[in-house]
């Protein structure tokens, strides 16, 4: 599932909302997404945000529902500079997120693997600071091996 093209390193971004449009449009270019997925994953994260703390480490995983979706894929970017989500668990709570993981899924089905995959990476530590630190798009995928099951 993991396209490269898809895979930025050390973004330099002004917000949450430039992270998800730019990470968008990317999917928009390989068709992966419609015309209306970025704005309603814009939406989507203003009702029900996605910034996840896990320790001292925060990540993203904004996204939307499948009718904007054409084909399943994650953007994912390590951010030059940890940008603001609010909270899924306290919407009023800001996290300065370093990683963020852009979903666009079909089958609502897979959806429920994804995010439990996520879950697996996001419990481990080790592997989030090595993500955060990788120099290469082909590290970050080896790295995320376990999100093409």
């Amino acid at each position: 599932m993991l396209d490269l093209d898809l895979v930025v390193l050390n973004m330099e971004a002004n917000s949450s909302k430039d992270i998800i449009e730019k990470l968008g449009d990317l999917m928009l270019t390989k068709g992966y997404v419609k015309d209306s997925y970025v704005q309603a994953v814009l939406e989507r994260e203003k009702n029900l945000p996605t910034g996840l703390s896990i320790g001292d480490f925060c990540v993203a995983i904004p996204h939307t529902d499948s009718g904007h979706v054409n084909q399943s894929n994650i953007a994912i970017a390590t951010l030059k500079k940890a940008s603001i989500f609010h909270s899924m668990v306290n919407p009023d709570e800001e996290l300065s997120v370093e990683l963020v993981f852009l979903l666009a899924v079909k089958d609502p089905n897979l959806q429920i693997q994804l995010l439990k995959n996520l879950m697996s990476v996001f419990q481990n530590k080790e592997l989030l600071v090595k993500l955060k630190n990788v120099t290469s798009k082909e590290e970050a995928s080896g790295l995320l091996s376990c999100l093409d099951q």
